[in-house]
């Protein structure tokens, strides 16, 4: 008898991609769809969601026809830096202003890398904050504070 085997990480990826998109899929239908001419709100959250389903499911179909490597331990220092990184931004943008939040998030994702030192985590963050503010203050022009009220004197 031949001993059924698969990719455990794709499967499970699969799977969440799945899961995440049959779950936003469900949701836009609260919003109206409209038709193909006329898009509702729910439309294109509909169509990205199928796109999500489907990617899900190649991806999970694949894994089942191959044999993988065991699933390692989990990266929980990557998840520990790594995940409140935009949620920090998000929660200090407006107080913070635009260039001290990505400098401190850039900053607080540099430390996921066991190799991250705080010299080139801090040249890292400076450089990042420097091209964000070039690109989306500069270039794009969008209408941000660079310093917000929190950092004022």
């Amino acid at each position: 008898m031949k001993s059924v085997s698969f990719d455990t990480t794709n499967v499970i990826c699969g799977a969440l991609l799945v899961a995440t998109g049959a779950f936003f899929a469900i949701q836009s239908y609260s919003l109206d769809l409209g038709t193909t001419l006329r898009m509702g709100p729910g439309y294109f959250p509909l169509l990205l969601s199928a796109v999500l389903i489907i990617l899900g499911a190649v991806v999970f179909v694949q894994a089942i026809r191959v044999q993988g490597e065991p699933m390692g331990p989990l990266a929980w220092r990557g998840m520990l830096f790594i995940l409140p990184a935009p949620i920090f931004f998000g929660l200090t943008v407006r107080g913070l202003g635009f260039v001290p939040s990505i400098f401190l998030t850039a900053f607080i994702a540099c430390f996921a890398s066991h190799r991250m030192t705080v010299l080139h985590a801090i040249l890292l963050s400076v450089l990042l904050t420097a091209f964000s503010v070039g690109v989306f203050s500069y270039g794009l022009g969008l209408p941000f504070e660079r310093f917000g009220p929190w950092v004022r004197f």
